[in-house]
């Protein structure tokens, strides 16, 4: 395939993930507030759609995390970043058609650095910058999320947060606290898609610089909103019906702990995971009312998934290099 031709196709597949990603996370971002029954499940797809492109407009340094802090971007090549992105795009459509809650982040950073190992050797991965862009994170951040709606419930149970006294109240509060959510989304996870293309654009020569274009930033955030108003209706029922019954109050305390370590992450950039940020504060929360509140299993199972969804999509994008290696 020539260069362009190249090109053309990492933007098309990268925009691709990049829906995928929309619909396949935005159970995470609406879940809580489809849950307490505080918006119908399309007014709260349709508002995370507009929030997530809004924050995905808005360039953080994640997006330069995956152009260089995971891989070595000089031995990039085509082939390689293709690879990546199909593998993480067969990762989040398997998971999504099984319900099963788990991350496009680490689906992406999965097939990024399986390409990459497979392509060019265990040198060409960074692995200090794996270490503490993303395993690291990865773990640290759900217990954080965690802690954080723990300590928001604990705090909003010792005043007097009845549904008589504050159900109205806490109802408006969880839909800004649910748009920040959704902020923060698109904030963190449109920027992978970004890097993404901007990595496939410098290893194809269309690009000399590390430096997001324009087009790629409004193309990204545009595409991530038109997932996540198609909805992600498998994984909502998941993450927001078989964790723990959730009120207003607990909505609002989950989302508020979520969106914090997302929004630091950001800034940060590190590209951890909506969907275990959510779960994470969500188990929190149940905590919160006691531990028979929460269904142990769902947690589990997501913490499996997690666990899984590098080697996983590693693997499969390996295996995608190898059989377009050969066709090409």
């Amino acid at each position: 395939m020539q260069g362009i031709d190249l090109a053309i196709l990492i933007v098309i597949l990268g925009l691709m993930f990049d829906y995928t990603n929309g619909f396949h996370d935005a159970a995470n971002v609406v879940s809580t507030v489809v849950a307490t029954r505080v918006l119908t499940p399309l007014a709260a797809i349709i508002l995370a759609g507009i929030l997530n492109t809004i924050g995905a407009t808005q360039v953080s340094n994640v997006a330069k995390t995956i152009i260089s802090g995971l891989v070595d971007p000089i031995s990039a090549s085509p082939y390689m970043i293709l690879s990546a992105v199909i593998g993480a795009i067969f990762w989040n459509l398997l998971t999504w058609y099984f319900g099963i809650p788990s991350s496009s982040s680490y689906a992406l950073v999965g097939g990024l650095v399986g390409a990459a190992w497979f392509s060019n050797g265990i040198e060409a991965v960074l692995w200090g910058g794996v270490l503490a862009k993303v395993i690291i994170p990865m773990i640290i951040s759900p217990i954080v999320g965690f802690i954080l709606a723990f300590c928001f419930m604990k705090i909003l149970y010792s005043m007097d947060t009845s549904e008589k006294k504050v159900g109205k109240l806490f109802r408006r509060l969880q839909i800004g606290s649910a748009s920040i959510v959704a902020l923060s989304h698109g904030l963190n996870d449109a920027q992978k898609s970004m890097g993404l293309i901007t990595l496939g654009l410098i290893a194809t020569g269309f690009l000399q610089t590390m430096s997001v274009p324009l087009w790629v930033i409004l193309s990204c955030a545009v595409v991530m909103g038109l997932g996540t108003a198609s909805g992600g209706f498998r994984i909502i029922r998941t993450m927001g019906f078989e964790i723990t019954k959730l009120e207003p109050v607990q909505g609002f305390a989950a989302e508020l702990g979520a969106s914090a370590v997302i929004l630091a992450a950001s800034y940060l950039g590190m590209p951890i995971s909506s969907t275990h940020m959510i779960a994470g504060s969500i188990t929190g929360v149940g905590v919160a009312k006691g531990r028979k509140a929460v269904k142990w299993g769902v947690t589990h199972a997501i913490i499996v998934a997690m666990v899984f969804t590098l080697p996983g999509a590693g693997l499969v994008a390996a295996l995608f290099y190898k059989l377009i290696s050969v066709i090409f």
